[in-house]
């Protein structure tokens, strides 16, 4: 049976090029398309769907008020649709936040290849939002004031060598804006470098980062390349392009590249994890978190070949359980844990080692 899609959008283009894109599909049926969300709202009880793609700014009710009160009232898979805007990726940060298990960018042209990539990808998010364990809605976290950072908190306990010769690496996809950001904020700002690679267009990892950073003890920043890895400092990749590591002397440093796509992504995880395999290989722990598809498996299958220590997220807690899953199947994971539980594992982990004045 078909996955049955609703549209809500107020451009009567965008939801015409939504309904030819969704209903191609031969598994995907668009039941309606609503132009705004009152009317998506009497749309849905009669139509019960299975997915909502969900514009951001929209008259009578803006997307956020509208998802809020669909995920207190009646939670379901909703796929935003973001315009490639500062406005558009704060708001769609508050939206993953609020329950939306996925977001596709407006496309910019229309050329053909163009255009089906963006049909592959809408296609393939609404497919995945259909099996995605809904997060239960919070609120959203409150930014840290610069008191509350440097507030007493308790330390790590971790040796100064040990600081600047390990290194992690995180790799995400489905879910991983919200995963990622708990991880972070479950470690102490005293943690060696950390390399990350989420995947989204360049147009959201800026906004992403300082949205991060504004609630991390740890320092968050967009990987410019050339930059020395710093504990007690996260580096994500930028959307347009590939994020590596390497070695240089004693300093792990960062490196983009603009090679193409992996697994269909740029940044691609298997990138990241494949560099950090060559360059950080015993002294790194690798954390692979929720995600579609299987990007970053066999990098990290190199990883731990290399030596590293490999963690992945358990398939209750993740969104979507590809990614994590990909790895575990290969072998590449070496502990599986719930994703409340990973931030206190990594700890564990790093003071295991510094008690044996690790490898």
């Amino acid at each position: 049976m078909a996955l049955k899609v609703l549209i809500v959008d107020d451009s009567a283009l965008m939801r015409a090029l939504l309904t030819e894109i969704i209903g191609g599909a031969p598994d995907l049926e668009v039941v309606g398309s609503a132009p705004d969300p009152i009317a998506a709202r009497e749309m849905i009880k009669v139509l019960n769907p299975d997915v909502l793609t969900l514009d951001v700014e929209m008259p009578k009710m803006d997307g956020l008020e509208f998802l809020d009160r669909l995920m207190r009232l009646r939670p379901m898979p909703v796929v935003m649709i973001s315009s490639l805007t500062e406005r558009g990726s704060e708001v769609t940060l508050q939206a993953l936040e609020m329950g939306a298990v996925d977001f596709v960018a407006k496309p910019r042209a229309e050329s053909a290849s163009l255009l089906q990539n963006y049909a592959d990808e809408i296609r393939d998010k609404i497919r995945a939002a259909a099996g995605a364990h809904l997060r239960k809605r919070s609120a959203a976290p409150a930014a840290r004031s610069p008191a509350q950072r440097e507030a007493p908190t308790a330390a790590a306990g971790l040796s100064p060598r040990l600081l600047q010769e390990k290194l992690i690496a995180i790799g995400a996809s489905t879910g991983g804006t919200e995963a990622i950001k708990d991880v972070l904020m479950a470690l102490p700002e005293e943690v060696p470098g950390i390399v990350m690679t989420q995947h989204m267009p360049e147009a959201f990892t800026g906004s992403y980062a300082r949205r991060l950073d504004s609630l991390c003890r740890i320092r968050v920043v967009e990987a410019q390349g050339g930059e020395r890895i710093e504990p007690g400092t996260a580096y994500l990749a930028p959307g347009h392009s590939h994020l590596l590591v390497k070695r240089v002397g004693s300093a792990y440093m960062t490196e983009l590249s603009q090679a193409e796509p992996v697994n269909r992504h740029r940044p691609s995880v298997d990138v990241l994890f494949n560099s950090v395999a060559q360059h950080a290989r015993q002294n790194a722990v690798g954390v692979i978190l929720t995600g579609m598809g299987k990007d970053g498996a066999l990098g990290m299958l190199e990883m731990r070949r290399a030596g590293a220590w490999n963690i992945g997220q358990d398939k209750d807690s993740c969104v979507v359980y590809g990614m994590p899953r990909e790895a575990a199947n290969v072998g590449a994971v070496e502990e599986v844990a719930p994703l409340a539980e990973i931030g206190q594992r990594i700890l564990a982990r790093l003071r295991q080692w510094d008690r044996g004045s690790f490898r």
